[in-house]
């Protein structure tokens, strides 16, 4: 018998070498739309994803405050820079296929689902490039230290699906609109196209998974007759105590469906 979409979510999330995981997202995908193309949708069915996510025995993940600070004006704080996105990319590829399965018993259109499968998709294949790089200047992803924190949005939000769209696209993922401008401008600056190529795609891909939470949260708050606003501000307020931090990319954030006010009143003066 064929296995769900959920089922072989779950498959990719207890799969622990990157290269295999992003290799299954990729093959994953491209079933789920071919399936849909023909008119036979995947069954998605049900299945319990892990608390946490399988990992390979390296990179060793520290707690934030013990995580060296990079130094982007030099290679190796360059090559620290890139790995520490990869390993963004990494839990990424996470978050979204965790979505489906932990989420399944909310009756949702299939747009929802083809929406993050799309955006696993494409962070496994934002994952595949930066690990290129990052062999290209003689590293490799595991090779230094990273945060162990990333997956803490995913288990403070395991049971809470509006809190789950409105931090991880909403918050986390708006943060890289907000900081990538800069990287792409640092590399530029040292010659690196590859790299700079790379980072340009990972941008224009990442509003769309930033649209792609604002969209089903708006969805969501309507169904529930909840202001969005009001909403987004209560969970952030929950699960951000310590508020959100300018600068922010008020152009590309609009692009993806982020109002101003949504996020302008929870910046918390120091």
């Amino acid at each position: 018998m064929s296995k769900t979409l959920c089922e072989l979510a779950v498959d990719i999330l207890q799969t622990a070498d990157p290269v295999e995981k992003t290799a299954k997202s990729a093959r994953l995908a491209a079933q789920w739309f071919a399936a849909r193309d023909a008119g036979s949708p995947m069954p998605i069915g049900t299945a319990t994803p892990p608390a946490f996510p399988a990992r390979p025995d390296l990179p060793r993940l520290l707690p934030p405050n013990q995580v060296p600070r990079r130094r982007p004006g030099t290679e190796k704080g360059r090559i620290a820079l890139l790995h520490a996105i990869a390993h963004i990319e990494l839990n990424a590829v996470d978050l979204h296929w965790d979505i489906i399965p932990r989420f399944a018993h909310i009756k949702m259109p299939l747009g929802f689902v083809d929406d993050w499968v799309k955006s696993a998709s494409e962070e496994a294949k934002h994952f595949t490039l930066l690990n290129e790089r990052l062999q290209a200047m003689g590293a490799h992803y595991g090779a230094l230290d990273a945060h162990a924190g990333m997956w803490r949005a995913a288990r403070d939000t395991a049971e809470d699906f509006l809190g789950r769209l409105a931090i991880v696209p909403m918050v986390l993922e708006a943060r890289g609109l907000d900081v990538t401008p800069g990287m792409i401008k640092m590399f530029q600056s040292t010659g690196q196209k590859e790299t700079v190529k790379t980072l340009e795609l990972i941008y224009s891909e990442e509003v769309g998974h930033v649209a792609y939470g604002s969209k089903w949260f708006h969805f969501l708050c309507g169904r529930h007759d909840l202001d969005p606003k009001e909403e987004f501000h209560r969970l952030v307020r929950q699960y951000f105590p310590g508020g959100l931090k300018p600068p922010f990319n008020d152009e590309k954030r609009a692009e993806a469906g982020i109002p101003l006010d949504f996020y302008w009143p929870m910046v918390k003066e120091d």
